[in-house]
């Protein structure tokens, strides 16, 4: 009787995790539909209008031939949903897209919408005047999308697996369920979804929402303005203006969204459901410390730097254009470390009286190092850094006392000991994935420093880093296909990380 009733009243649970999502995919695409019908773009408009309707129909026929089978798969199977939304669902949200532009190529339009949804923003299209203000809205509403489900699939999904930063400071095995909260809802994983979701998807609607209000406040463009808030809030760069030097809300407008990208440095900011033990301050969080030290003092050194070479060739420096040189290095930094990827309409300032220019270098390394744990950040994150830093002060302490006992907590001294192990781990699949990604672009006829910067940018889901990185221009279009292709799977793989896609291959975890 209990199991009838929740069948009644728990239609979604019997839903596979994948077409829930396609449906959802196909209902909004009313809403660029209906901003292209309001201004008198009624091809765009069908496009959009059509392609939901024919979604939304193919979603609820598949839904009602399976209407009475459940998921028995549990957490690794949604893991595997999960991965299916990043690679397969692109393809069907490039068709109104492709349909609408009608001027690219069917993979372009993929590559685009896999770079949306993954979060990465890497621009096919870098004049912002090719593509209308309907197609604009959908780029940054599907990357906005892409953000949402990392937000919750990190709760729901990656931290019952121990996967996603979590095994850091878990006690389980990468892939395999722990005990406690995630082990009890083992039976019912479809229930923790459903839940996490009512309580974070609010969250990131509410945010997103006062983010645009405050843009539209400080005189931004009402189509910049919910770009630019959906796009700091999914970390995806996506820009109808080409970034912060089109925008119209000047510094308070990077005021605004500098204040909401520390959403993307710990997931204390917005979420106490996956904290472990002994972190739940955030100014206790070592992600959030770590992140705060880098953020101010980077562009310190950085502004120390260019002081120095100004007064070398005898430069008149003011106050004013130090200030605006400081707060052009802390917005970016920030923006990079969080993997969102804006650059200040002031980054370039210092190089106009210090005639020295900031090497891409440090912009690829803070996207390396990426956001927190369970953010829409990507790259490597900011717990698995502190794991390391924690494992070689202990070994720096060994050498001068090899019997000590360290003094770090119970919680930091498993980090220092399994948390750094495994940090280690996915750092060394990292840097192998980098190489090997690098390697496949060189074959395919990208030069060094060209495979380098598109291979870190994808991996860290960083895309606007392949325009800052490097004063050499790089354009996605005269890519071939074959590089494309690559780039859709390493911006993937940096979406769910490697030790994601290992559980997924791996039978035993599919057997236990």
């Amino acid at each position: 009787m209990a199991r009838q009733a929740g069948q009644q009243i728990g239609p979604l649970r019997r839903l596979p995790l994948f077409l829930l999502l396609w449906g959802i995919a196909s209902i909004v695409m009313w809403v660029p539909a209906g901003y292209a019908l309001a201004l008198d773009d009624h091809a765009t408009s069908r496009s959009f209008f059509y392609s939901g309707i024919v979604g939304l129909t193919i979603v609820t026929m598949i839904a009602l031939a399976m209407q009475n089978r459940f998921p028995k798969r549990g957490t690794l199977g949604q893991l595997a949903a999960l991965m299916a939304a990043y690679s397969v669902l692109p393809a069907f949200l490039a068709i109104p897209f492709h349909d609408a532009l009608g001027t690219t190529s069917f993979l372009n339009a993929y590559f685009d919408m896999v770079s949306a949804i993954t979060t990465t923003g890497a621009d096919m299209f870098p004049d912002p005047e090719r593509l209308s203000a309907p197609l604009h809205l959908w780029r940054a509403q599907v990357g906005w999308m892409g953000g949402l489900l990392m937000w919750i699939a990190a709760s729901a999904i990656l931290a019952p697996l121990s996967l996603g930063g979590f095994e850091v400071t878990a006690k389980g095995e990468p892939g395999r369920a722990v005990s406690g909260a995630a082990q009890s809802e083992k039976a019912d994983p479809r229930g923790r979804l459903l839940r996490i979701t009512r309580t974070l998807a609010p969250i990131y609607a509410a945010l997103t929402g006062v983010i645009w209000i405050l843009l539209l406040m400080a005189g931004e463009q009402g189509l910049t303005a919910i770009c630019h808030a959906m796009s700091v809030m999914a970390t995806s760069g996506i820009s109808p203006v080409g970034g912060m030097e089109g925008s119209t809300a000047g510094a308070t407008g990077e005021a605004i969204l500098f204040l909401f990208l520390f959403f993307a440095l710990s997931r204390l900011t917005f979420s106490s459901d996956t904290v472990t033990s002994g972190y739940a301050r955030l100014d206790r969080d070592p992600e959030f410390r770590i992140g705060l030290m880098i953020v101010f003092a980077l562009p310190l050194m950085l502004l120390l730097r260019n002081w120095g070479a100004a007064l070398d060739v005898g430069s008149d420096v003011t106050a004013e254009q130090g200030l605006r040189s400081l707060w052009g290095g802390i917005f970016t930094v920030l923006s990079f470390l969080t993997t969102t990827g804006f650059e200040s309409a002031n980054w370039g300032e210092a190089r106009q009286w210090s005639g020295l220019g900031t090497p891409g270098l440090i912009l690829m390394g803070l996207a390396v190092i990426g956001g927190g744990v369970a953010t829409t950040a990507g790259g490597v994150k900011l717990l698995r850094v502190f794991a390391l830093y924690l494992n070689g002060l202990r070994e720096m302490e060994r050498l001068i006392h090899p019997s000590s006992i360290s003094g770090q907590g119970v919680g930091n001294r498993r980090i220092q000991r399994d948390g750094a192990f495994i940090a280690w781990v996915f750092f060394m699949l990292f840097a192998l994935s980098l190489a090997a990604i690098s390697v496949t672009l060189a074959a395919l006829g990208s030069g060094f420093e060209q495979a380098l910067v598109l291979s870190i940018a994808t991996l860290t889901t960083t895309g606007p880093l392949i325009d800052s990185a490097t004063d050499l221009s790089i354009r996605l279009t005269d890519l071939d296909g074959g590089a494309k292709a690559v780039l859709c799977a390493a911006m993937v793989i940096g979406r769910l990380e490697t030790l994601a896609i290992i559980a997924l291959i791996t039978p035993t975890l599919w057997r236990g």
